[in-house]
């Protein structure tokens, strides 16, 4: 994707200093920062803090980070210390443990000298997957959204929630592939962009649909059920965390709110994420865990001063009771298609063991 013109990934590879660089999405929409990540302890707090978001971007964070974590001792205590520590971060997003557990089964049969570069190679190769993978999803999103009727015949309306763009990735995004496949091929597309409270991951869609030329408006969370009701919406597309094996799907909270307002209103609702997201292991959203985060998320409200410096705002009192969860679930009877690099399909086991029938062995 492009930043002022520039095609551009949110992470930079440097395997000759074994390190690399990510986009500090905490800085943005105000500040296009980069941050060098040369240790574990840094990977693990660029997940943590949200420097990177998204669950395929986590993925690939994660995996460099073990990389990382080898450069100098590559034992078998070193690798179980470096896994525990990343596989702690962020307990929802089911590609951080995916990468781990591929980078693990990759090197542990390997002697430790072999390692540091047997895992960066497996980084690369998750990168490159991920940005092949969910150019496909565009593509495949594409023909859906080809396919929909307008209620604006002259403009396709289409709703997200969080970020599910290429900040969320590696590049291309989930949710926003179809939306840029539409736009690079001439379809004319307006995104309707929930700002997704508390963490506002929603300006961070409207800077990077900005930067790409994308038209856009940034509504309110609890605007989007009025915009549906309206017919101001053709389609709501979202990213996903982690997709049960019976399609539950586990999104940044306010996802399940829309998929209600959609199903009130005769909308789509379609979910986007390649195969790194999908957890065949947990049978039903129920068995998701659902991460909780710090309260001041929401006591707080970040941004910048007059002066343009980073400043927070208190809202509440520091001794506030409040609840911050980070994610919900969406039932699969909501979920009109789950869209994947080998397709669309229903959200379902039987709709997704017929896009992976490797998984019925």
């Amino acid at each position: 994707m492009n930043i002022h013109g520039i095609p551009t990934r949110t992470l930079r590879a440097d395997s000759a200093r074994r390190a690399i660089e990510i986009i500090d999405q905490t800085r943005l929409p105000h500040a296009l920062h980069w941050v060098g990540v040369g240790t574990l302890d840094e990977a693990a707090h660029a997940i943590r803090a949200m420097q990177v978001r998204g669950a395929p971007l986590i993925g690939a964070t994660a995996a460099y980070g073990l990389a990382i974590a080898l450069n100098d001792e590559a034992g078998d205590t070193r690798l179980d210390e470096a896994i525990a520590i990343l596989g702690a971060t962020r307990p929802t997003a089911v590609n951080l443990h995916w990468a781990l557990a591929r980078l693990d089964k990759v090197l542990r049969p390997l002697p430790p000298a072999q390692r540091g570069s047997a895992a960066w190679a497996e980084a690369a190769a998750i990168a490159e997957e991920d940005v092949a993978q969910n150019a496909a999803i565009g593509q495949h999103g594409l023909e859906l959204l080809r396919r929909l009727p307008r209620r604006d015949s002259r403009v396709l309306n289409v709703m997200t929630h969080c970020n599910a763009g290429w900040l969320a990735t590696v590049d291309w995004g989930t949710a926003l592939a179809p939306v840029y496949a539409a736009h690079d091929a001439g379809l004319p597309v307006h995104v309707w962009v929930s700002e997704t409270r508390p963490r506002n991951q929603g300006l961070l869609t409207a800077w990077e649909l900005a930067q790409h030329g994308v038209p856009h408006t940034l509504l309110a969370d609890n605007a989007a059920g009025l915009l549906m009701c309206s017919g101001q919406v053709d389609a709501v597309i979202v990213g996903a965390d982690r997709i049960a094996a019976n399609g539950d799907v586990a999104n940044k909270v306010g996802t399940y709110l829309k998929a209600l307002a959609c199903a009130d209103n005769d909308i789509p609702f379609y979910v986007a994420a390649p195969r790194s997201t999908l957890d065949f292991a947990c049978a039903d959203g129920a068995a998701i865990p659902i991460e909780e985060r710090d309260g001041d998320e929401f006591r707080l409200v970040h941004g910048t001063d007059s002066r343009g410096t980073p400043a927070a705002v208190r809202q509440l009192p520091a001794d506030e009771a409040v609840a911050n969860p980070a994610f919900d679930v969406t039932p699969a009877r909501l979920v009109a298609a789950i869209i994947t690099e080998r397709g669309a399909c229903p959200a379902s086991r039987a709709g997704l063991l017929d896009l992976y029938p490797e998984e019925t062995a």
